[in-house]
């Protein structure tokens, strides 16, 4: 899992899309003035090295979360460790460029290009002539076919994850040689460009069995710099070796051994010298900058501040048992000599790495389920929206990295991908009165009478645990006035007030309440009047001796019908999740400014989604989507409206917050069917105001992407937006100067 916590299943929008790429026609091709301005916000981070510089030989050990389950990208238990895999040993059509930009792979083809649209649409593909599978067979229209066919949606023997793109697809033949293939559409697809990457072979996507079970654990067939050699459940290993039948760049590594490594467990790995390159969290981060004596912040502050907290009371203690027995101190110091020897030891040991960060290519929100309770109205949606500071949580999470901290703009592009654009003025900025005042239309009214409940319970961390239900379900529409599609949707125009900045009213406190109630005669609490904190006094300033004064204002609950206005805010709370927690903790502080109550509530990473997320059961939550060249395929079932099934349930596609419209998915269905690349990214741009309207879904930041790796390793790393090129990845060549001022060892076979 990532450092800030779990995301959805790689194969639902992930896993294929980061080895996804596209081959931009000729004619449409061409840049407008603001894709030139549009720049990622931070470049990758690999130590690039010309190929002559890079030593032929060597193993480069490689952490991954886990062993895949399946070599199968299209099986819905694919992960990231699934594509590494395919994207090391089976063609990739397309690659990514540092801007997220499509490209061909030369290796592969010589062209691609769209040669008829009527009356239907025909794409004709010209393969490199020396692209071989391991088996001496040429890559061609039979493998195209077959793959097609799985992947068509109409055989339900074949148990894929995904059909989209190919379900459009009418016939595919070979061209006027064995080198061409053409595929030929039933329908008109804008992301043609997003098919067949990977490329399986034709003994893998033939029948059902073959593709069901038989590429789960082996691939007989590949068609990359690197061949399969092994995978090893049992010792945690994944095997790669230079492919012999490789016609491109011979890869420089020997072998690339992806080894199982649990997040929690990665620098303790590293020390222990059996990993060459892991993705690490921000405190681990910290620990390998500190062993180099780097003064550094880089760290989830929230767990490196309760690791201090936890060293300075193991340090008080020791130091109380010293006082209390002599001879204990003398033992007590011994040990510590020997942790201190051992902790020594350990620094040293992480020397051998440096960290490499970028931005990686997926953004963490904030998801308001829509589909109940007082979410369902879309005014308190954007109540909730406009409660937060999203530049102050970016920094929260970047600037302790060094990484730019700009707040994400867009759903469906990051910055620097052609398609970005900056459209949360959709729904407006960080502004407490517009909040409060959004609330206030929607019944709710701050300091409210609020029935009385049971006695409060408190966990022992002070946070509330009211037995409030979350409020009554209410689904009245939006006011305000229609945008020029008119489907009801409200659009902030240009006319709104700038927001107040987070801090007004804010005393540093840790979020807890502190409300003084007064107890009316009718058995209704009363909570504080809106104005006092506001105007820096008590609005009871005459009021007889005794009366109680109120609470205030940015602690004062939001009521209705007598019931506080309380979400249940979901967050995972496994070790790597730890930015995630800090970022929830902070939320919740920005919402209380404007009467919202939150219950906190840390379910196991492995539950997080399919017990909470995807079944509904949550108000708030926080998770990330990864980017995609191909956002009007792979983002429309996020977005998609939930629709009635035919057994009453509501089909939700990916759009686990339960909100849509008919306008987003037309506009969607829209971008789907042109091949004018310049107005598919115009009609994605309105299809991300209209989500940012409907304020089911924050993005807030671009994920850290944090990779301690040998100083001498060169072309990998935190790749950005970049697909990693394999061939070229490997050891530095040592050169005299080089070798007297690296302390790395030479690659190591495994």
């Amino acid at each position: 899992m990532s450092h800030d916590g779990v995301r959805p299943s790689a194969t639902r929008r992930a896993a294929a899309f980061l080895l996804a790429g596209a081959l931009t026609v000729s004619a449409l091709s061409a840049c407008s003035s603001d894709e030139k301005e549009n720049r990622p916000l931070a470049g990758q981070d690999i130590a690039p090295a010309g190929r002559a510089l890079v030593a032929d030989g060597g193993t480069l050990r490689w952490a991954v979360d886990a062993v895949p389950a399946t070599l199968n990208t299209f099986q819905a238990d694919a992960d990231a460790a699934t594509s590494r895999v395919a994207g090391a040993v089976l063609p990739s059509l397309f690659r990514l460029d540092a801007r997220g930009r499509p490209q061909p792979n030369p290796a592969y083809l010589e062209s691609a290009k769209v040669v008829d649209t009527e009356p239907r649409q025909v794409v004709l593909y010209r393969l490199d002539q020396q692209a071989v599978w391991s088996d001496g067979r040429e890559i061609g229209a039979a493998d195209f076919a077959a793959q097609w066919r799985a992947l068509s949606g109409k055989d339900s023997a074949y148990w894929t994850a995904r059909n989209a793109g190919y379900d459009r697809i009418a016939k595919i033949e070979r061209g006027h040689d064995d080198l061409e293939v053409k595929v030929t559409f039933a329908r008109p697809y804008a992301d043609w460009k997003s098919l067949f990457t990977p490329l399986y072979p034709k003994e893998v996507m033939g029948t059902p069995d073959a593709f069901n079970d038989g590429a789960r654990s082996k691939l007989k067939v590949t068609a990359g710099p690197f061949a399969l050699k092994k995978v090893d459940r049992e010792d945690g290993k994944v095997t790669l070796v230079r492919s012999t039948r490789w016609w491109g760049s011979p890869a420089k590594l020997d072998k690339i051994v992806l080894r199982a490594v649990p997040r929690d467990e990665r620098l303790d790995a590293l020390a222990e010298n059996k990993v060459d390159l892991a993705e690490v969290d921000p405190d681990d981060a910290e620990r390998i900058a500190a062993a180099h004596g780097t003064k550094t912040t880089a760290a989830s502050q929230a767990a490196a501040g309760a690791e201090r907290e936890k060293a300075e009371k193991a340090e008080k203690a020791e130091k109380a048992e010293k006082a209390a027995n002599k001879e204990k101190e003398e033992k007590d110091k011994k040990k510590g000599d020997e942790d201190a020897a051992e902790a020594a030891a350990r620094r040293k040991a992480l020397r051998r790495y440096v960290v490499r960060s970028s931005l990686e290519p997926a953004y963490t929100q904030l998801a308001l389920n829509g589909s109940e309770g007082p979410l369902a109205d879309e005014r308190v949606r954007r109540a909730v929206a406009r409660a937060l500071d999203r530049t102050k949580l970016a920094e929260l999470v970047l600037k302790p990295l060094g990484l730019p901290a700009v707040p994400v703009g867009s759903h469906l592009a990051l910055a620097g991908q052609p398609a970005y654009e900056d459209n949360s003025g959709a729904l407006g900025g960080q502004d407490t009165k517009g909040a409060r005042a959004l609330l206030a239309d929607a019944g709710w009214i701050l300091g409210g009478p609020v029935e009385k409940q049971a006695k409060d319970k408190k966990d022992k961390k002070g946070k509330d645990e009211d037995g409030d239900e979350a409020g009554e379900k209410d689904t009245a529409g939006s006011k305000g006035e229609k945008s020029e599609d008119d489907d009801g949707t409200y659009i902030v125009g240009e006319d709104d007030k700038p927001g107040e900045a987070e801090g007004a009213g804010d005393h540093g406190g840790d979020g807890r309440s502190e409300e003084r109630a007064a107890r009316s005669a009718d058995g209704k609490q009363y909570l504080g009047e809106p104005g006092a904190a506001r105007h820096g006094g008590a609005p009871g300033a005459y009021a007889p001796m005794g009366t109680a004064a109120p609470a205030r204002a940015a602690d004062t609950v939001m009521a209705k019908d007598g019931k506080a206005l309380s979400l249940r805010f979901v967050l995972p709370s496994g070790p790597g999740s730890a930015s995630l927690r800090a970022v929830g903790d902070r939320i919740a502080r920005m919402l209380r400014k404007v009467g919202i109550r939150t219950t906190i509530t840390k379910v196991p990473d492995d539950s997080y989604f399919k017990d909470h997320i995807a079944s509904g059961e949550y108000d708030l939550a926080l998770y990330s989507w990864p980017a995609t060249a191909f956002p009007a395929t792979d983002a429309r079932p996020v977005y998609a409206k939930p629709v009635p099934g035919a057994d009453g349930e509501l089909k939700v596609e990916q759009n686990y917050t339960r909100v849509g419209t008919d306008r987003i998915d037309q506009l969607f269905d829209e971008a789907l069917v042109t091949l004018d690349a310049g107005k598919e990214r115009e009609l994605m741009r309105k299809a991300d105001s209209r989500i940012w309207a409907g304020a089911a879904s924050i993005p807030l930041y671009q994920r850290p992407q944090l990779t301690a790796a040998r100083p001498r390793l060169v072309n990998v790393g935190a790749f950005g937006f970049r697909t990693p090129v394999y061939e070229d990845m490997g050891y530095q060549e040592r050169t005299p100067s080089s070798a007297s001022t690296s302390s790395v060892p030479s690659a190591t076979s495994s």
